[in-house]
């Protein structure tokens, strides 16, 4: 059923994008057992199988209902700036207050048949206190086991799609973003129409907080709408070029990819895992800067790279298209 999300003028003005390590952290979790999601994660299932066997993520999978239900928000609030470190998200999880934290664990235990009246259930109600620390303790786990050894790759993926609907945005308002954002999502008359599992259908009244946008490796196929006030409605979506994420390189690619491009562009732009400077390249691939800044300059123009300022440096990473080749050079 449909979540209708009411735009005003002010709501307009207050749509901005962020990354989340925590949530990747949980959609990571999420994705263990459910298998609509398998299909383009095999790969990372496989390798991390040892480290979940040696996890318990009871606690956790309590609050994630297997099909339709609520989760609680402080479990991964949204984040307040574009990027926070994982370890400031942990932070704020631990500094929940254990009254909102009761009031969330109850309304999400209710939403599994039993789930109140398990003992793990009746524990978390009983301390709500102890509650937050197990969780954010749990959660601390699973992100050195599961994420953090392939954060560079994952971040560079989500970055990059906020890039691209950054420049969609700019081009053609939140229009043309919404259109090609999924199509689950449909804009029209300033309210913003999400098909979700929710049941029945429901309308938020945006109130002038806006919407925070959040990619994920993680989420596809679906799109994850929710948190309920205090905090700022998000829509948590699936970033572009998930389908090559965990391709690792074959020696037959990687020969194409250098054909095409030619092996000075095709080795920068496969090493390019996270955004880079040209000096960094350089230094990497043991080549004259000004050598790198014009393979640079030729694989952005080619849509193969953005580039954007930080400081006193460029940074350059993949596109979407330049992941996909990528990824298929692999």
């Amino acid at each position: 059923m449909p979540l209708h999300m009411l735009f005003g003028a002010d709501d307009l003005l207050r749509c901005r994008f962020a990354i989340s390590p925590l949530c990747q952290t949980h959609e990571a979790v999420r994705t263990l057992r459910r298998r609509e999601r398998h299909g383009y994660h095999l790969p990372w299932l496989r390798r991390v199988r040892a480290a979940v066997a040696g996890l318990d993520l009871s606690d956790l999978w309590l609050l994630m209902p297997e099909r339709h239900g609520y989760t609680p928000d402080f479990l991964g609030p949204p984040p307040e700036v574009p990027y926070a470190p994982f370890e400031e998200e942990l932070a704020r999880l631990r500094a929940t207050d254990p009254a909102a934290a009761r009031r969330e664990l109850a309304l999400s235990l209710e939403s599994t048949p039993g789930a109140v009246e398990s003992p793990r259930g009746r524990a978390m109600l009983a301390d709500p206190a102890g509650a937050v620390q197990r969780l954010a303790d749990v959660t601390e786990r699973a992100w050195h086991a599961l994420v953090a050894p392939d954060w560079p790759r994952l971040r560079a993926l989500l970055e990059a799609d906020i890039a691209y609907r950054s420049r969609q945005l700019a081009d053609g308002g939140l229009e043309r973003l919404f259109a090609d954002l999924r199509p689950a999502l449909r804009w029209a008359d300033g309210t913003l129409t999400i098909r979700t599992p929710v049941v029945p259908a429901r309308t938020q009244d945006l109130a002038g907080r806006g919407v925070l946008l959040m990619p994920s490796a993680f989420v596809w196929p679906d799109v994850v709408s929710g948190f309920v006030p205090p905090w700022q409605p998000t829509v948590i979506y699936p970033a572009r070029g998930v389908g090559g994420l965990w391709r690792e390189p074959d020696a037959v690619g990687r020969e194409t990819l250098v054909r095409l491009l030619g092996a000075s562009r095709a080795a920068i732009l496969c090493g390019l895992e996270e955004p880079a400077s040209t000096t960094a390249l350089a230094a990497r691939h043991r080549l004259a800067p000004s050598s790198v800044s014009a393979h640079l300059t030729v694989l952005r123009d080619a849509g193969l790279l953005s580039s954007r300022r930080q400081g006193h440096q460029v940074l350059y990473e993949r596109t979407p298209l330049g992941m996909a080749l990528v990824g298929g050079g692999r």
